[in-house]
């Protein structure tokens, strides 16, 4: 295909990616008003939103390692980052109700941070200490409650190597008493490159690693338990690549 048909095929597949989360997320609140509860609308992005973009971006997504959880507990799932496909990627493989933890400026979205407040999604924000403690305090009542996160521990999407992880969601998983889940993301950065919207059909493949306990650990050893994760993503991607 050359550079022009790519040009006009990415224009058309971004249209079409805005229109259909508006549309999906629209519903999603509609339902969320009239039921009253949360488990639909975040169903409803795992079995109808995502599907939808993967299968328009023509990605093939592979999912490996499931029996390796116990999905009857909640759990802090932590993926190296991509691409912002990601999050369809891990919303499609995971097979309980999923919340993000989120940058706070993701809240002054439309459409996106409405839905993300509505359906109880983790903000963090760097600047204020004050506010991080409250908001971990109530992540930590979110995931008590019986609800599992995903967070994406390098900041921001890499490009090639996994970056350091940061230690915030493995304070989470120790306060919470959680176990924290390594999950290693491969090929989404060949679907949907960080840069631009520049879209290509390939494979995405999401491999969940043995959970890593928390139990006995205190905030300070978050470091040890963030380097342990890390370890281990890049343990599973260097699986993904064998294979």
């Amino acid at each position: 295909m050359s550079r022009l048909a790519w040009a006009w095929f990415n224009a058309l597949q971004l249209l079409f990616t805005l229109l259909w989360t508006a549309a999906w997320i629209c519903l999603a609140l509609l339902v969320r008003l009239l039921t009253g509860g949360r488990h639909w609308p975040l169903r409803m992005a795992s079995r109808c939103w995502a599907p939808g973009l993967l299968h328009g971006a023509g990605a093939r997504l592979e999912v490996h390692g499931l029996e390796r959880v116990d999905w009857a507990r909640p759990h802090i799932f932590v993926a190296n980052h991509q691409s912002m496909i990601d999050i369809c990627a891990l919303f499609r493989a995971v097979p309980v109700p999923l919340r993000f933890v989120l940058k706070q400026e993701l809240a002054k979205v439309p459409f996106v941070g409405w839905y993300a407040q509505a359906m109880g999604m983790v903000f963090i924000e760097r600047a204020s200490a004050r506010s991080s403690a409250r908001r971990l305090r109530a992540a930590v009542e979110v995931v008590r409650g019986g609800a599992s996160v995903c967070a994406f521990p390098e900041g921001t999407r890499s490009r090639g190597r996994v970056g350091p992880f940061k230690g915030g969601a493995f304070q989470l998983a120790i306060e919470a008493g959680v176990a924290v889940v390594p999950v290693a993301i491969e090929g989404s950065g060949k679907v949907l490159p960080a840069a631009g919207f520049h879209v290509r059909p390939g494979k995405i493949v999401v491999r969940f690693g043995s959970p890593l306990s928390s139990q006995g650990l205190v905030p300070h050893e978050r470091s040890a338990l963030a380097r342990q994760a890390r370890e281990a993503v890049v343990a599973l991607l260097a699986e993904s690549s064998a294979q």
